[in-house]
């Protein structure tokens, strides 16, 4: 439970006002609701998955002290990198259209109608190939070193799913009241914050 729950919060606040949510609204304008939702929960649940099970090798493999420093290092690495993007304030719009075309292209090469199946194949498609390397994937394959990968995968995918369902249900009242800087610098200080207690307690 420990780690489904450290995986929920990080992974949440780690995508919130990330592309992320913006792809899930984006998609959520064009097809049905419920398609939307099946298809990123998909989508995040094979990447996520995907991120758990290394994370899960990793910590097999490695001693408790080299993992708990190597983990601090990552987050606090994070903490740098979000707080960094946020303060650049960088328009993620352009990327954004790209993921949405490439679920368009997906479906026109399928040469299928669209169908609900067909939508969320193309969605899980052009989700899974965006989200690889990701910031989010490499926090659960961390989590999931250190605090086991069934728990990380079940926490990571309910919360980056839950961050693209907020999207979907109250994206536009969300966009038009939180400054995206915020969310990053909240999201980075939770990160650093992390990192520091993984830290104290590897070396206490």
């Amino acid at each position: 439970m420990d780690a489904v729950l450290l995986a929920f919060a990080v992974v949440f606040l780690a995508e919130l006002g990330d592309k992320t949510q913006l792809v899930a609204l984006g998609l959520a304008a064009r097809y049905p609701l419920g398609v939307v939702v099946v298809g990123i929960g998909a989508a995040y649940a094979i990447t996520q998955g995907l991120a758990a099970l290394l994370g899960g090798a990793l910590g097999a493999a490695l001693p408790t002290t080299a993992l708990g420093i190597g983990g601090a290092v990552v987050f606090l690495a994070f903490a740098v990198w979000t707080a960094v993007e946020a303060l650049r304030g960088e328009d993620p719009s352009e990327e954004v259209e790209e993921e949405l075309a490439d679920v368009e292209a997906a479906l026109s090469r399928s040469g299928r109608a669209r169908s609900s199946l067909a939508v969320v194949g193309g969605i899980v498609g052009a989700m899974v190939v965006a989200e690889i390397g990701d910031k989010s994937m490499l926090a659960t394959a961390t989590i999931a070193a250190e605090r086991g990968a069934l728990g990380a995968w079940i926490g990571a995918t309910l919360g980056i799913t839950a961050s693209g369902g907020l999207a979907v249900l109250v994206g536009r009242w969300l966009g038009t009241r939180l400054d995206p800087r915020v969310t990053g610098l909240l999201s980075a200080a939770f990160f650093a914050l992390f990192g520091v207690v993984l830290l104290v307690e590897t070396l206490a």
